[in-house]
């Protein structure tokens, strides 16, 4: 293998080749452009265009894709050669500053809400100097914008883009009414670790469920699930690592700094940890993480699953989005200090407080998709119920600030494990709360709520979007003349409700939380129909995030979604349940019936026998019926109009019908046996690898 300084980054149009194939002028703007979000003079994107196709093709490219996220929550390519015709029938290469800056994909051809009719076919991609080309599968890849022929938002990173933008301008306003006259830039960070299963290929080729829905819709439980707690961390196995160590190398070289890999707490799960970035790059790098996983594990016979809960019975899969705010000047305003004043960090602390309590509807339905659905609640996924987690000395520093009295952080304490022989340890000041939704953890926010397989462009662009906006009513009040003590005293006050540091899985704390007067929002249809409330849509357009039709849009496009993935489900159920399920128990029960009648001709009298064989009866009998329920729900829900309408009517009347279905299936597997049973079981599954 290459030296992993030299292998890092080589697909990569970073600053390296950018300094040493632009002129210096032209490398100064550009960088302006991506360090400080300066506009980059179209003059100069010639010159960028020409070095970007030679350092392409220098390296294996033939192509060109703008590389965007649309609604769908992938990415889309649509890839063009650099050849162009010359005279005498040869061909000659060309990549224009137009080639580079704008392209033109089919706007009707995604999901667009009603935005775009589909005669309205016009769309544009335009091309995010910030977030650096790159090549993959022999194509030089531009990371772009995807708006609409009149200008609305198609994608994930406009919006996020314009929410950075937000957080800059209110966080650098606070700073200055604060004297922090220094900073010219604040930028949002964010890691997001990505959790995964990786099964056997030839097992999920026979799970028509796995393929089409991500998930297994049945599956008995098995003898072993993870009870016994040896998966978590332990030592990983050899196909295993061979495939993280390939994934590792081609994310390094596409300038992702994969750093932390393990097994995670379910058999067959596992986790992928990079380094922190500005979140837009971030969001970028894992849309290539989660495509990569794919892709490499096909290469290993493995699938990887990034569905959020592939497995009844076991941790569903997580991406939890550490969330942080950085100056230009290298202050984390998320870390308390050590010496002197905590005053700015209590500020920025009560920002992110009262905008988590004020927009809590907004912050559960970026994380709202069917699939977390089925994780949210346990197994480490926190509730559906949006809380703050602050441990004890934070929760401490801010009953001080009610009372008036200095907030002072608490140092390290030594910890003496019991040996002289292992070194001295410093505790933490706090513990961890693995139930929370949205934790403190040293000098960043842990939002655990977003679903292994979600964009992290939505829950970054609403926590962007909501603290600038609750910064900006903080700079109104300073600007006014409230003391500052006065500002943080009453936010508390006000917001401290949200602050809980229990356990977030006990009935004790959903009837806290309603006491509390929190948003109960148990299911994603309920939080995403919050989406188009007056509140939210007022703060979007206060900073500029999202216009109102974008937003009327956006929630259609998601309540949609969660509809389809609920009725493809429903349909892969009922598909399996008829063609396999059903023949394989008749099969099942005609033999154990003929068996039961031979040995009653022997004279062998067999009354257990007989009353297995009347319980798979019975059973078959419930598996038609519930089939036949499920069939009439869904082809009642997919007559009802309206986004809104027909999302409840999928949770309220399909989902029951399809867990009825399921709990037939599952207690006949046990019944029936390997030798007739067409799908390969949850401990073949969990344990083929």
């Amino acid at each position: 293998m290459k030296d992993i300084q030299e292998l890092f980054g080589c697909k990569v149009f970073n600053d390296a080749v950018m300094q040493k194939l632009l002129t210096a002028d032209c490398y100064r703007q550009l960088k302006a452009t991506i360090d400080d979000g300066k506009t980059l003079p179209p003059e100069l994107a010639g010159e960028v265009a020409t070095a970007m196709m030679d350092w392409a093709l220098d390296n294996g490219a033939t192509h060109f894709t703008h590389w965007f996220q649309p609604m769908t929550g992938v990415t889309a390519e649509k890839h063009e050669s650099f050849i162009t015709p010359q005279p005498g029938g040869a061909v000659g290469m060309e990549f224009s500053a137009k080639m580079l800056i704008k392209g033109e994909p089919d706007a009707s051809s995604f999901p667009s809400g009603g935005l775009r009719a589909t005669f309205e076919a016009r769309g544009y991609t335009a091309w995010d100097p910030s977030s650096y080309a790159f090549i993959k599968d022999d194509t030089l890849c531009i990371p772009t914008a995807f708006c609409s022929f009149t200008g609305e938002a198609l994608d994930k990173k406009t919006p996020l883009l314009r929410s950075m933008e937000a957080i800059n301008r209110a966080a650098t306003r606070v700073l200055h009414l604060l004297g922090h006259t220094a900073v010219k830039q604040v930028l949002t960070n964010c890691g997001a670790e990505q959790e995964y299963f990786l099964i056997d290929k030839e097992l999920v080729s026979k799970r028509r469920d796995l393929i089409v829905c991500g998930r297994t819709l049945f599956g008995a439980k098995p003898p072993k699930g993870q009870e016994m707690e040896d998966h978590y961390s332990g030592i990983i196995k050899p196909r295993v690592a061979a495939y993280m160590k390939e994934l590792d190398v081609e994310l390094w070289k596409l300038g992702v700094t994969a750093k932390i890999r393990h097994n995670e707490t379910a058999p067959s799960q596992h986790e992928l940890a990079p380094v922190f970035e500005t979140v837009n790059i971030a969001c970028d790098h894992n849309q290539l993480i989660m495509e990569m996983m794919k892709k490499v594990a096909d290469r290993h016979g493995l699938v990887c699953l990034l569905h959020e809960k592939p497995f009844d019975g076991v941790n569903g899969s997580g991406k939890h989005n550490n969330w942080s705010l950085m100056t230009d000047t290298g202050d984390n305003l998320l870390k308390p200090s050590k010496q002197g004043d905590n005053k700015r960090f209590l500020l920025f602390l009560c920002a992110v407080l009262k905008a988590v309590d004020d927009y809590q509807d907004l912050l559960r339905l970026s994380a709202a998709t069917a699939g977390n659905d089925c994780r949210l609640g346990g197994s480490e996924a926190p509730p559906s119920i949006i809380s703050v987690f602050l441990g004890d000395e934070l929760t401490d520093m801010l009953a001080a600030v009610v009372r008036g009295e200095a907030a002072s952080t608490r140092d390290k304490s030594d910890m003496h494990v019991g040996a002289d022989v292992i070194p001295i340890l410093l505790r933490d000041t706090t513990d961890r709360n693995r139930t929370s939704p949205f934790a403190f953890t040293g000098n960043r926010f842990e939002f655990r709520m977003v679903g292994s397989s979600l964009s992290i462009a939505g829950p970054n662009f609403v926590l962007n979007t909501i603290v600038a906006d609750t910064l900006d009513s903080f700079a109104d009040a300073l600007e006014r003349g409230t003391p500052l003590d006065e500002l943080l005293a009453d936010t508390v006050t006000r917001h401290s409700r949200i602050v809980y540091n229990g356990n977030n899985y006990t009935r004790e704390w959903a009837e806290e939380a309603a006491a509390r007067g929190l948003e109960l929002l148990p299911t994603a249809d309920m939080a995403l129909a919050t989406f188009v409330r007056d509140k939210n849509v007022a703060c979007f357009e206060r900073q500029k995030v999202l216009t109102r039709g974008e937003i009327r849009s956006r929630c259609d496009i998601l309540l949609d979604l969660y509809s389809k993935a609920i009725r493809i489900e429903a349909a892969t159920m009922l598909d399996i349940a008829s063609r396999d399920l059903s023949p394989a128990v008749i099969s099942c029960l005609s033999d154990a019936a003929a068996g039961l009648n031979s040995l009653g001709a022997a004279g062998i009298k067999t009354p257990k026998l007989a009353l297995r064989v009347r319980a798979i009866s019975d059973k078959l009998e419930k598996l038609y019926m519930a089939m036949e329920k499920l069939s009439q729900a869904a082809g009642r829900a997919l007559e009802v109009d309206g986004a809104e309408q027909r999302a409840t009517t999928y949770r309220a009347k399909v989902i029951p019908a399809m867990a009825a279905l399921r709990a037939v299936a599952d207690e006949l597997e046990p019944l029936v046996g390997n030798d007739y049973w067409p799908l390969p079981s949850y401990g073949d599954l969990l344990y083929s690898v």
